[in-house]
């Protein structure tokens, strides 16, 4: 098997946290809107990503195909962790633009400003759309809702968001000197705390995958498998972390998180491997080695199973 990493498995039960402190977003385009009643755009769905609006000034429509409208007022941030289609409109019933059909101007990168509408009342939108790039995210994505609307109107906007999505706006607006990369880590932060939110208060937070996270046991055997994947690790070796017996491990394990123990261990690596791939290039050898295989060939097999693919054809390009 791999050399061991250094990292401890912290002895805590606080795994949700170490796990939320692990995560990492990808921005991968950030806009500011200046839009003008009527106006309306239609944002296409964006599978595996997750994209944000904050409005600083005015306000407008948030509708979907399979949900009830919502509207965003200013200081207000809606967040959509599924990357659903959806549109935005001064009006509900307005008839809305493709989001590509739209001109805008490229400030950079990944900056973009868009000015649009036919001259009326003035709404100013900060938007974005990012992605996790570590296993947990994908997990923490699938159990979160397709829509987060933190409103300021009803004490649902924690009072650590107020200043951040102030300060954001303000950068978003001038973007002087370096205000990419400011509006970029205050988008990561603004996000991560509202998904610590959603998971504080919602009863959701408490099922599944997400839940067997904070719980004192079971936590502890997956933050096991999350520290150290290439790890000979065996029921009974997970079942030793969590301080309990292996059939009552192996039951509890698989109740709360839909599959078993091993199954969620082989799937935790490919996911990993995979976007160990798509990050940068590596060899299979050591893609398995890192993954606590002895060969390629095993690591391979495994791959192509939960996968789908060999693991070559996940590279980029």
């Amino acid at each position: 098997m791999a050399r061991e990493q250094q990292r401890e498995i912290p002895q805590s039960s606080d795994t949700l946290g170490e796990t939320l402190y692990s995560l990492r977003l990808n921005g991968l385009l950030y806009a500011k809107s200046e839009l003008t009643a009527p106006w309306g755009v239609e944002m296409p769905a964006m599978g595996g990503k997750m994209m944000f609006h904050i409005v600083s000034q005015g306000g407008c429509w948030l509708r979907f195909p399979n949900h009830e409208s919502v509207y965003i007022q200013p200081g207000e941030l809606v967040l959509l962790p599924k990357g659903e289609g959806h549109s935005i409109s001064s009006d509900e019933q307005l008839d809305c633009e493709p989001f590509f059909d739209i001109p805008v101007s490229k400030l950079s990168e990944r900056f973009e400003y868009m000015k649009y509408g036919a001259g009326g009342e003035e709404t100013l939108l900060t938007c974005g759309v990012l992605s996790f790039d570590h296993a947990a995210g994908e997990k923490l994505i699938q159990q979160l809702p397709p829509l987060i609307h933190m409103k300021s109107d009803s004490g649902q906007l924690p009072g650590q968001l107020q200043p951040l999505i102030s300060l954001m706006t303000e950068e978003a607006l001038t973007l002087g000197a370096g205000g990419e990369t400011v509006v970029a880590h205050l988008a990561d932060i603004i996000v991560i705390q509202a998904i610590r939110y959603w998971i504080k208060h919602s009863p959701e937070a408490s099922r599944g995958w997400l839940g067997a996270l904070k719980d004192p046991k079971l936590g502890k055997a997956l933050a096991a498998i999350h520290i150290h994947p290439e790890s000979a690790w065996t029921v009974d070796r997970l079942a030793e972390q969590a301080g309990m017996s292996r059939s009552g491990f192996s039951a509890r394990f698989t109740e709360a998180i839909g599959v078993s123990v091993k199954q969620y261990l082989t799937e935790w690596r490919m996911n990993m491997a995979r976007i160990r791939i798509m990050q940068s290039p590596i060899s299979l050898t050591d893609l398995a080695e890192e993954m606590g295989y002895r060969s390629e060939a095993a690591f391979s097999r495994a791959y192509k199973r939960v996968m789908g693919v060999p693991p070559i054809r996940s590279k980029p390009g």
